[in-house]
């Protein structure tokens, strides 16, 4: 199973960061390019564990459902989702968050199967994995912008 490992450095506090990686709304102003929106389950607000969001998005060509479930939470240092139902064959990502004197670390641990047996390994090798690194680093780019800025107190003060 491939895994995506990602670290970012963000200046700004672990609860911030937590909260804005748990973030609805910020998820989806990260993947507008997408037209990613949540169409059922918690929409709005932030995460919980527990809570299920189904995600709508346009992904490598066609509309893709992925729904997904918070199965673990240690406020404010890591938040796991796996997918319930979609595209891949199985889906987990662990968001983990380390304070440091000067921000937060920011671990992403995206683990994923692709579907179609060989293929789909063919095709990850070729295109997916690629793909997938770059959704999660728009995703973090964005996530670092609005903590390390004001934009965060208007989006988390709602």
């Amino acid at each position: 199973m491939p895994t995506i490992h990602l670290t970012t450095f963000i200046k700004a506090p672990v609860q911030v960061v937590f909260d804005l990686s748990r973030n609805i709304e910020l998820h989806k102003r990260s993947m507008s390019k997408y037209r990613e929106e949540a169409v059922a389950g918690t929409r709005f607000g932030l995460v919980e564990k527990e809570d299920t969001v189904t995600w709508k998005a346009r992904h490598l060509f066609r509309d893709r459902f992925r729904r997904i479930k918070v199965t673990e939470m240690q406020k404010p240092v890591l938040f796991t989702d796996v997918q319930l139902q979609g595209s891949f064959k199985a889906m987990k990502h662990e968001h983990h968050f380390k304070p440091c004197d000067n921000g937060t670390i920011m671990i992403d641990l995206f683990h994923y199967e692709s579907p179609y047996g060989m293929l789909g390994k063919w095709l990850d090798r070729l295109y997916l994995y690629k793909y997938l690194k770059q959704l999660l680093e728009l995703r973090n780019n964005t996530i670092k912008e609005f903590a390390e800025s004001d934009k965060w107190k208007r989006l988390l003060q709602k």
